[in-house]
């Protein structure tokens, strides 16, 4: 049986940041609302030079470094960041694949809103199950939508948490530490054309008159029939992936020791671990980052790890909601294998045996 772990991630997030006293200043909501409805104490906004890919690239190569991985080891390449970057009608990870020198590699990019690393992840493992010339996989890419919003309009309000930042993720081939389990993805196009920035596309070209009217921003095109829409299914489908993830991999809620959600509304993400039957300590809210969309999981990884939340046995699901609208999750067995640790012992053992 073919199994697929997690070798290293990497993040990157800009020193620029936006605070929740600023996000109530230009939108004119109370900053007690920013603060505990919302959840923002701050969030990364993008620096000069900090772009789509860039961002991506910079969080890989930390992901490289960490995981002691030869860039010409990888395989493939997967862009996970957003369709906003450098240069319209790109392949953002061909680019990736030069400036990190994974000359061995083919890349492509995919896109499932924030729940393109997910879905990456579970195409990712695919591949590896299926050609088995495909050992190492690296996912990879950058998130700056904060650019799209205008804080005046109220229908976009949902959004005003949007930040910045790139996330990278190594996936191999039989690795036998941090292993992916089962994923569970659900897609619902009544909500496809909800949200969208209005102009731009082949619909309705840009515009000189857009840009100085600020129309090239993201809009809620029926916002009543929208949140009408998402009450009945977004906690019901968000609460479904993660169980149906578990259930996938022989396990149940019960198990599950760290959950990394996406940020949402304080009111939101209590209940999901409510729901769940989860503590706040089995999860960590992303107030001082705000949603850098799908880069989201990887970060709230590096974050339970930095703060010792996750331990080897440890259950992990990973859980993602986007735009679309899309839910997703998968499942991962963090640390070591017990084949792994016996082997490290055995292996200490013989160490020991040696020098006495």
């Amino acid at each position: 049986m073919t199994t697929v772990g997690i070798v290293s991630t990497g993040t990157y997030i800009p020193s620029s940041k936006m605070t929740a006293e600023e996000i109530a200043k230009r939108s004119g909501l109370p900053v007690d609302v920013v603060k505990t409805k919302m959840g923002i104490t701050e969030k990364p906004i993008p620096g000069e030079h900090d772009h789509t890919v860039a961002m991506g690239v910079w969080a890989a190569r930390e992901a490289l470094r960490k995981g002691q991985v030869d860039p010409k080891e990888i395989d493939v390449i997967i862009y996970i960041g957003e369709e906003y970057k450098e240069y319209p009608l790109w392949t953002a990870a061909i680019k990736m694949q030069e400036e990190l020198g994974a000359y061995h590699a083919w890349a492509f990019d995919v896109a499932l809103r924030c729940g393109t690393s997910i879905m990456a992840m579970k195409v990712a493992k695919s591949l590896m199950t299926a050609d088995p010339e495909i050992r190492t996989v690296l996912l990879a890419g950058g998130y700056r939508n904060v650019d799209f919003i205008d804080y005046e309009n109220e229908r976009t309000r949902f959004m005003f948490n949007l930040g910045a930042g790139g996330a990278a993720m190594i996936l191999r081939r039989d690795h036998t530490e941090n292993i992916v389990l089962e994923s569970e993805l659900i897609t619902d196009g009544s909500f496809s054309e909800d949200v969208v920035v209005p102009v731009g596309g082949t619909k309705k070209p840009l515009t000189a008159s857009d840009l100085d009217n600020g129309l090239y921003r993201l809009d809620v095109l029926d916002p009543i029939g929208m949140k009408a829409r998402l009450e009945q299914k977004s906690m019901e489908n968000f609460l479904k992936v993660i169980r149906t993830s578990l259930q996938k991999s022989g396990l149940n809620e019960k198990d599950v020791d760290y959950l990394a959600i996406l940020h949402m509304k304080r009111s939101a993400h209590d209940f999901v671990l409510r729901e769940l039957g989860l503590e706040q300590e089995q999860s960590i809210y992303l107030h001082e980052y705000g949603h850098i969309g799908q880069m989201d999981q990887i970060l709230s990884l590096e974050l339970a790890l930095e703060q010792n939340k996750l331990n080897d046995g440890d259950i992990a699901v990973l859980v993602s909601a986007g735009i679309g609208y899309a839910w997703g999750a998968i499942t991962v067995k963090w640390g070591k294998s017990e084949e792994e640790k016996k082997n490290v012992t055995s292996k200490s053992g013989i160490a020991e045996s040696e020098t006495a």
